[in-house]
């Protein structure tokens, strides 16, 4: 029956009736109490209506008729009608909804025959003051005065409806949005539990080797017996590891594809040049050994940055691609200057969605928005933290593909 409100709708819906009320109960204070109840109730009406439709529509009508049954001449509270029908067709059931269309002509039929051919009849004293007349003189302003009223409150009620339809459809589109973006999230895992996939072989690759290695040598040369062990042992934890991002990400088979390293890079400039961009590249620091997975990451994110710049970006301008590496992380910077009338605001697309993914996914962040005239990627990659992880990466990037 009662509908959820923030703190604000609450808010307001209850300072703009006390708000009428008090204003009307300024001019009305000397006309009797009746008024100032008939006041009171459309204020009680008004600030229900969003609260509960159908309980602000019966308090409406409720006190309208107990007005009309004392006779009483109408007041300006008897606009709050119309905020009511709003409600209805923008917030109420599909049952309150048809209640309000049908109390639309239904009031408005009351309403005109109430002021305009009942006292004509009855001679209410409030009306005695106006044009008088037969019965039969008050059909025609009756008339007039019920359409009238009728498309006043047919009003109210349309733009309702039509409240309605675009609460709905802004909805609708928040949710497209939301289940695009799930996909292109489930998605990206997928691919990267294909990439994992190929990290898992080659560590356990080493795992072999340096097992065998380890059992010939643990007679003749106990030392490089115990360093292969402890290769061994950081190897599998990093391929446990890789194998728990796998499970948790993996949805369905796929086929083995090759997987893309640093070493790659060279080659994705040369294509992305060929296409037009033109790359100005800058490096600072000494390079660090990245892990398998990091290594993927990094080309990722750079071939989904760069590839942005060139759909994205000014044809005229150059992209700025900086690698700084340092002891913990490698940082990665791609700037470019924006498209002219490009809008300013960041509208997180297929690609951000994947880059992200892909840097969090490696333990790593990254930020991507407009400043200024460019638009900025930055990311961070994790280095090993240990010279055996640093190991086992270099072997198994030299490995054959």
């Amino acid at each position: 029956m009662f509908r959820r409100l923030t703190p604000q709708q609450l808010t307001f819906d209850l300072v703009v009736p006390a708000g009428m009320v008090l204003v009307l109960w300024a001019g009305y204070a000397s006309s009797g109490g009746a008024h100032l109840l008939v006041i009171v109730g459309m204020g009680v009406a008004l600030a229900l209506r969003r609260l509960s439709p159908g309980l602000a529509l019966g308090v409406a009508w409720v006190v309208a008729l107990a007005q009309m049954a004392a006779g009483l001449s109408p007041n300006p509270a008897n606009l709050a009608i119309a905020g009511v029908l709003y409600t209805t067709a923008a917030y109420g059931s599909k049952a309150i909804r048809w209640i309000g269309f049908a109390s639309a002509p239904t009031g408005a039929l009351v309403a005109a025959v109430y002021v305009f051919l009942l006292p004509r009849v009855s001679g209410f004293p409030w009306f005695q003051a106006g044009v008088g007349g037969s019965a039969a003189e008050g059909l025609l302003p009756t008339l007039q005065a019920w359409i009238a009223c009728t498309t006043f409150f047919l009003l109210a009620w349309t733009l309702g409806l039509l409240a309605r339809t675009w609460m709905r459809a802004r909805d609708s589109r928040r949710a497209q949005a939301e289940a695009e973006r799930i996909v292109v999230v489930e998605q990206e895992r997928n691919r990267i539990a294909r990439d994992m996939h190929d990290v898992v072989a080659h560590s356990l690759a080493v795992v072999i080797a340096q097992a065998d290695g380890a059992r010939y040598a643990q007679r003749a040369d106990p030392a490089t017996a115990e360093a292969a062990l402890t290769t061994i042992a950081t190897t599998a934890r990093e391929a446990l590891a890789d194998v728990r991002v796998l499970l948790g990400r993996l949805r369905h088979s796929e086929g083995e594809l090759p997987q893309p390293a640093l070493s790659d890079l060279d080659r994705l400039y040369d294509s992305l040049e060929t296409s037009g961009l033109e790359i100005v590249r800058t490096e600072s620091g000494a390079p660090v050994p990245l892990s398998t997975a990091s290594q993927l990451a990094v080309y990722r994110i750079v071939q989904e940055a760069l590839t942005n710049a060139l759909r994205h970006g000014d044809p005229a301008g150059t992209v700025h691609l900086g690698f700084a590496w340092a002891a913990e992380e490698l940082r990665i910077t791609v700037r470019n200057r924006r498209r002219t009338g490009a809008p300013a605001e960041v509208v997180s697309g297929h690609g951000l969605t994947g880059m992200r993914e892909r840097a969090l996914l490696a333990g790593g962040r990254l930020e991507a928005g407009a400043v200024g005239e460019s638009f900025v990627v930055e990311a961070a990659v994790p280095a090993p933290a240990s010279p055996t992880a640093a190991g086992v990466a270099a072997a198994t990037a030299a490995e054959p593909r």
